[in-house]
């Protein structure tokens, strides 16, 4: 490359000496071969002067006799010197002879490429079509892909208007962001014009084309909202329909602006690398995020397309009508999604209680960021190829949990007043993380950027320790990780308290790393009613962090659970921030179990399902710990769980709510990964009833995994009759969510021959790419196995996903296995000159799991009193 060119590379983002104000494409694709060519004009303004125009191009072949910039500035032709593409920065260097006039110029080039099989840029999908597998051809272009479709200024921040023009067989249907304007039939061709889009991302940019059909509804507004399935699905969009009518009603008034476009569609796409993406009306998903069947999907299937269809629609404001300035702040887009999501669907579904379930998220997000690997929500992005790399847990689940700790700060009205007005001001624009804090400061009078700079711009969370001295109450903060090392941060911390009572109840900051609280205003019942005394700091589990309690509030908190004065929010965040503390060898692994043991009356689904997680965390665990106690402690966790699954038993029961279906679902699974034999042998005669007569009522969609774990249990490699029976179900199945069904058993298997077919299945033609993950779910016992498949097949994996995020799956569901800094160094040593950017986050935080769960090992291995107590729960009645 010319020396000029050298400062363009290697830099995070593109010169800002000219920017695009609107782009004309023009794309005929070759649904067929595979291919697609094109054409794109866009209208620039020269800002400085510059000899040069640097914009992105990846995996397209420039035809550099067509580029061409004309302007209206000057009469003499500016004639262009070279075209150089930097292949590792993904730009295309374009250089003049001579200085560009300041002020607008049509740039113009035209291009070819491939739609590929990565599920990114313009890509190809494969479908089933009057008994032929063809291919439809999709765009998915977050988070920087729109440059494998069109050469084009790839940034968040270069907002500009689009007018799409496609030339498709006449038989397709054609979609984009904005409604058709034109159609002109050639043959057996058709070109389809679209209305000019408003300002927007690249990365919002769509395009599907194949054979659909469709729902449509109508807001109150008059806003045209579809659902397109493959043909004969349409009754599978129905209530992802609903909730799209709803959820956009509700955002219009929550925002106080109206949604922007004249139309949303929502395509169900059989090979889709996420679980949605929000593109401008035209949302994308997978079949199993989008299509709920009324006899064939679960309950818990139809809460995830609640969720994710009002989480993408939520970004039609949150996003994409005020989206970020750049990646860093991709939080902004992420994390408001995920809380507003839950705004909605409690909205339309109040009896789901969803923000106790909302609980999911947060302790998602404190698991990842209690790694030394973890990152800020803030992240800084020095390349284009570490984008994907930061769609976590921490842009999505930490987002929404610091944004409902803020939420519960300032109040629900002046937070929402801020919101719209934080809406209407950069509505079209860009905006950073500082600029929606000076909006809440604002509305609110708080110092929401002080306060708020401690969550997002420093990685981690607080621990507070809290001791009780007469009636003053001792808290000190130190930053919380997993593997118990040190770290220094420090938060603003908004702590609420109550004692004995919600109505006894306290909001005050925590700025210091310690402070002492008098709270005798809110003692009741201390003096001379020790028992039934009890303090519980986070109140509801609004703050973004984990409580340790001395042993006589701890105790204190213990009667609460059982005599039922907790919420479910505080039942559940004390178990969990008890679990979290036990990993991290902060709590003994006896002191947990003697509190699960408080959970024994419990019958609430939210609350089971964190006492279930914890359960099988432990259990999990022990094997590796200590085998001598592992069926003890098994014991005890299945006594634990078996009193609230009896009650519900396995048939689903007239009018029973939809939590408790879901409960029986996870409560069954517990039981069986558990080892319970009763549970065992139900799951697999109700599967033997299933096989021979699949419209049997024995095996509802919502416990149909369970009996298929319980036969891969007893599967051998004699005796693979339970194997192929699942495979059998799967290649019948037309319905995603029953093949991901049978994929997430299939390896639940002791022997490791299957885990190892179970394996190799997911590498065939016969699971799609975007599914393989799904059959990852190998227990402890096929671990050894599954890594060294891994290792066997790690070139084909690495090529076959390395570019897109599920490359991460692979190292996450594997290596996290793993409980030995002796595995970890085997595992370093593999991967010394393997690590890629788009994986090389996810490798470093497996790793670190590993070495916590070896630490949380010599932990338990050290709890003296643990035979003691182990004993006790095992023996009670």
């Amino acid at each position: 490359m010319a020396e000029e060119h050298i400062n363009f590379r290697g830099q995070p983002r593109l010169p800002n000496f000219a920017v695009p104000r609107h782009y004309d494409i023009f794309l005929m694709p070759d649904l067929s071969a595979c291919l697609f060519s094109g054409s794109v004009t866009i209208t620039i303004d020269i800002l400085l002067p510059t000899r040069f125009l640097v914009l992105n191009a990846a995996d397209l072949s420039t035809d550099a006799a067509s580029i061409c910039l004309t302007t209206t500035a000057i009469t003499d032709s500016i004639s262009l010197v070279s075209t150089e593409v930097v292949e590792e920065d993904e730009i295309l260097v374009l250089q003049f002879d001579s200085d560009l006039p300041l002020g607008q110029s049509l740039l113009r080039i035209a291009f070819s490429g491939t739609l590929n099989d990565e599920m990114r840029g313009f890509y190809r999908s494969k479908y089933e079509y009057k008994g032929e597998e063809i291919n439809m051809a999709v765009t998915q272009f977050e988070s920087v892909d729109a440059r494998r479709c069109f050469p084009c200024w790839d940034e968040p921040a270069f907002k500009a208007k689009f007018k799409i023009t496609l030339e498709v067989p006449s038989e397709l249907v054609a979609l984009s962001n904005m409604p058709i304007s034109e159609e002109k039939l050639n043959g057996d061709l058709k070109t389809v014009s679209y209305d000019e889009s408003p300002l927007m991302s690249t990365y919002l940019v769509a395009i599907v084309i194949g054979h659909f059909d469709y729902i449509q509804g109508h807001t109150p507004d008059g806003v045209q909202v579809r659902v397109y399935t493959q043909v004969g699905k349409t009754d599978q969009g129905k209530f992802a329909l609903d909730v799209a009518l709803k959820s956009l009603n509700l955002y219009k008034d929550y925002f106080a602006v109206p949604y922007p476009l004249p139309k949303l569609d929502m395509v169900a796409i059989p090979d889709f690398a996420g679980g949605a993406m929000e593109n401008y009306g035209l949302v994308t998903y997978r079949e199993l995020a989008l299509l709920f069947d009324e006899q064939l999907s679960s309950a818990i299937n139809r809460q995830d397309v609640a969720i994710t269809v009002a989480h993408e629609l939520a970004h039609q404001w949150f996003g994409n009508l005020v989206t970020m300035e750049w990646w860093t702040h991709l939080w902004l887009n992420e994390g408001f999604a995920s809380w507003v999501s839950y705004l909605a669907v409690d909205a339309i579904f109040p009896e789901w209680k969803i923000w106790t379930q909302f609980l999911d998220e947060t302790s998602s997000g404190m698991t990842l960021d209690a790694l030394s690997e973890s990152h800020p929500i803030e992240v800084e992005i020095k390349h284009a190829n570490e984008v994907d790399a930061i769609f976590d847990s921490i842009s999505y689940e930490k987002g929404a949990s610091v944004i409902r700790m803020l939420h519960s700060y300032l109040g629900a009205d002046c937070f929402q007043k801020a919101l719209a007005s934080y809406i209407k001001k950069y509505a079209y624009a860009n905006a950073k993380t500082e600029d929606l804090w000076a909006v809440l400061e604002e509305e609110s009078g708080e110092p929401v950027k002080d306060l708020m700079s401690s969550w997002t711009k420093q990685q981690g969370y607080p621990v507070i320790f809290v001791k009780m001295n007469s009636n003053k109450l001792h808290v000190c903060q130190e930053q919380f990780l997993s593997d118990c090392s040190s770290a220094f941060g420090t938060w603003i911390v908004p702590l609420t308290l109550c004692c004995s009572s919600y109505e006894n109840s306290k909001k005050l900051i925590l700025t210091s790393k310690s402070d002492e609280l008098d709270i005798d205003d809110l003692i009741i019942n201390k003096k001379g009613k020790q028992e039934t005394f009890w303090l519980k700091l986070n109140t509801n589990q609004t703050g973004f962090y984990r409580v340790k309690y001395d042993d006589e509030l701890a105790a204190g908190l213990k009667y609460a659970i059982q005599a039922d004065k907790l919420s479910l929010m505080d039942k559940i965040g004390i178990i969990d921030d008890a679990s979290a503390l036990c990993v991290a060898c902060k709590v003994t692994l006896s002191s947990l179990l003697s509190l699960l043991d408080a959970y024994s009356m419990e019958s609430d689904y939210t609350v089971l399902s964190r006492v279930v997680s914890v359960s099988l965390e432990i259990a999990n665990m022990v094997d590796d710990a200590t085998p001598d106690l592992s069926d003890k402690i098994k014991l005890f966790l299945i006594k634990l769980l078996k009193t609230p699954a009896e009650k519900l038993g396995w048939d689903v029961k007239e009018g029973e709510s939809h939590l408790d279906t879901m409960l029986r679902a996870e409560l069954l699974m517990a039981l069986v990964r558990l080892g319970h034999i009763n549970t065992v042998k139900e799951g697999i005669r109700r599967f033997h009833i299933f096989l021979n007569d699949r419209n049997s009522s024995v095996l509802p969609p919502d416990i149909r995994k369970v009996a298929y774990v319980a036969v891969m249990q007893k599967c051998t490699l004699s005796d693979k009759y339970g194997y192929e029976s699942l495979l059998k179900i799967y290649r019948e199945a037309d319905q995603s969510q029953e093949k991901v069904r049978v994929l997430g058993s299939l390896a639940s298997c002791p022997d490791k021959s299957i885990v190892l077919d179970a394996l190799n299945f997911l590498l065939t033609d016969e699971v799609r790419n975007q599914d393989a993950f799904h059959g990852l779910n190998v227990t402890n016992q096929g671990r050894k196995t599954a890594w060294e498949w891994l290792k066997e097949n790690w070139e084909y994996i690495s090529k076959t996903w390395v570019s897109t995020s599920l490359i991460s799956d692979f190292i996450n569901s594997i290596v996290s296995l793993f409980a030995s800094y002796e595995k970890i160094r085997e595992i370093e040593e593999f991967f010394k000159n393997r690590v890629k950017p788009t994986f090389e986050r996810a490798l470093k935080q497996s790793l670190e799991t590993v070495k916590t769960k070896a630490h949380w090992i010599e932990g338990v291995r050290s709890d003296e009193s643990l035979a003691e107590v182990v004993s006790y729960l095992a023996g009670k009645a």
